[in-house]
This record gives C-alpha cells, structure tokens and sequence, in this order.
C-alpha cells in the first residue's frame, strides 16, 4: 500500500518551488499535485494522455476545448488527451489532484 497526506504533498512541493509534483507513479497512471494561487496564469499545454482533477480546495474556472464550468473543493474534471484547457479567473488558492492515465511522460 502507498498512502498519503494532502498536507504533507503540499510542503514537499512548495519546498521544491513548482507549481507541480507528481508523488506517485505506476504502469498504468500516474498522480501529481497541482497548485495555482489565487490571481496567477496556468500555463499548462494539452497532454497526450488522459487525465483527471479532483479539486482539492480552492475556487476558479477551467476551460476544457469550448466547454467553461466553474470549479471548487469536490469538483472532478475529466480532459481526453490532447484536447486544450486551462484553469483561470482563479479566485481562491487552487489545490489540484491530477491523474495521468497512461502516466505523464
């Protein structure tokens, strides 16, 4: 089993100053925390694989291809592969679990 603390995710990516930290990795997927703060850009291009977000906390929007919908603590995105999106109009600090599927290359 592999177990993990939000909390303790969140200083060992601030500690490594990114926006960014992938904690696990596995054939088949892959799980990172993402955090954009409350004003900033996200400058994430599309992916090649499939992937999830579950928001963890904070409030903004995401854009996925031509689709907008608003997103806080609880919500669950899906985005195919190689499809465009964007969190923006970031209102709260965002705290994002991603899931790459094939994992992130």
């Amino acid at each position: 089993m592999k177990a993990f603390r939000l909390d303790e995710l969140e200083a060992e990516r601030a500690a490594n100053d990114g926006a960014y930290l992938q904690f696990l990795r596995e054939k088949n997927m892959s799980v990172g925390l993402y955090a954009l703060d409350a004003g900033t850009q996200d400058p994430q291009q599309p992916h090649r694989q499939d992937e999830v977000y579950f928001v963890a906390s904070g409030r903004a929007a995401i854009t996925v291809g031509m689709e907008t919908t608003q997103v806080a603590r609880g919500s669950v995105v899906y985005v195919p592969a190689g499809v465009a999106h964007k969190f923006h109009h970031i209102s709260e600090d965002l705290r994002v679990l991603v899931i790459f599927s094939p994992p992130e290359s």
